[in-house]
């Protein structure tokens, strides 16, 4: 279905350093030609929304066991404000408030918004659950500017946030973004907040709560996702990454001492073709990354400053075909005698075609916040399985989801 400009809304009532990882080798000729369609492939074939699977649903990861393959998800939508993990846990969203209705693509008055559009609907005070009510591309105008207590719900329609200014969300508190596609994103003049909109994808900035889930995303003018000025408690998951350089920044300046507090889980997410670095970038806080699938960088994977703690648990790594690019990790703006007291921790991860991680920190110290907020990794050769449907999943009513 096409672009829509109807106007109306619909408004709904809603009721040790032990390294446990494992090596293994790939022949450099399957790197560089396979090209499948499938979770078995080791360089899956992409397109912005991978090789359509035509079998049955299956639930591949704890977080999608809460909610996917059920007939009626469209009647239900807000289960799935029960489901998020990790730091991101306390995440509800609109879960609280009605269900609007998004009619209307066009994003023509940014100061007095028409009724049916997105930005009319995520600039309420009240809690919104806001969905759409059929395919839509929305270039915005200017940056989208989010009210806190909001859900995007793209499924049922294929939503592409396009060719305009990105997502903002900025000192608001419990915002799900769940199964929409972001790119081509571009900076744009003026606005309420600044002058000038960066070109993120999605920025988040000051914010607590904050779950994107299902999200595609590529192509962005600067990062895909930033996460930066004491932004905490994010779950980042579900998510499939292409074609961009600076992918995801979380903390942006190794002078704000503020993101010493950030705490951000990075989960079940596809690191795929184009992929050049950050995946993510940290900064300070404590990062856990666990049971991605990275099968593209051309610099490096993970990366930071300002001794961050990153533990990588689960995750699948697959090394470019180049000797200089084999290492996943790098650390920036400080001398080997700095950061080896950093603690990165890579447990259980899957390193393929010469893929490597340099560990850091006192092996006898084992920092962890409290166990709820750690998602509990699956071994590593389970990585492409748990990823295999990330990105906007493609959902009819009363179908499996």
């Amino acid at each position: 279905m096409g672009p829509s400009s109807s106007t109306g809304v619909l408004v709904i009532k809603g009721g040790d350093n032990n390294n446990s990882s494992t090596e293994q080798t790939v022949p450099e000729s399957e790197v560089e030609n396979s090209g499948g369609g499938n979770s078995n492939t080791t360089r899956r074939g992409l397109r912005q929304g991978k090789t359509k699977y035509r079998g049955p649903c299956e639930k591949t990861n704890p977080i999608d066991k809460c909610w996917r393959c059920r007939k009626d998800w469209s009647n239900d939508r807000r289960r799935l404000a029960q489901c998020a993990l990790g730091f991101g846990r306390k995440t509800t969203g609109g879960a609280d408030g009605r269900l609007y209705v998004v009619t209307d693509n066009s994003d023509d008055d940014f100061l007095n918004p028409r009724p049916g559009t997105l930005r009319y609907a995520v600039i309420q005070r009240e809690p919104l659950w806001i969905i759409f009510a059929h395919d839509m591309n929305i270039k915005l105008n200017k940056e989208l500017i989010m009210a806190g207590n909001k859900t995007i719900d793209g499924r049922g329609a294929n939503i592409h946030i396009a060719y305009g200014a990105g997502i903002t969300i900025q000192f608001v508190s419990n915002v799900i973004i769940h199964g929409i596609h972001v790119h081509h994103v571009v900076p744009t003049s003026g606005g309420l907040i600044r002058t000038q909109s960066d070109g993120d994808g999605i920025s988040i900035f000051g914010s607590t709560n904050v779950w994107i889930d299902h999200v595609s995303m590529s192509n962005c003018t600067d990062g895909l996702i930033d996460a930066i000025q004491g932004s905490t408690a994010v779950t980042l998951s579900n998510c499939h990454f292409t074609h961009h350089n600076d992918a995801i920044l979380l903390g942006a300046s190794d002078s704000f001492s503020g993101d010493q507090f950030m705490q951000i889980t990075v989960a079940y997410n596809h690191f795929g073709q184009g992929l050049v670095q950050r995946m993510p970038r940290c900064r300070w806080g404590f990062f856990h990354v666990v049971n991605n699938d990275y099968t593209h960088w051309r610099l490096y994977a993970i990366g930071g400053s300002k001794h961050p703690t990153i533990i990588s648990q689960g995750n699948r790594f697959i090394a470019p075909p180049e000797k200089e690019l084999k290492q996943v990790t790098k650390r920036d703006y400080a001398a080997e005698t700095e950061w080896r007291n950093w603690i990165w921790r890579s447990e259980g991860d899957l390193f393929m075609n010469g893929a490597y991680f340099i560990e850091s920190g006192n092996p006898s110290l084992k920092p962890r916040p409290a166990k709820k907020f750690m998602l509990t990794p699956k071994p590593a050769v389970l990585a492409t399985r748990m990823t295999r449907y990330a990105g906007a999943l493609e959902c009819t009513a009363r179908q499996p989801c």
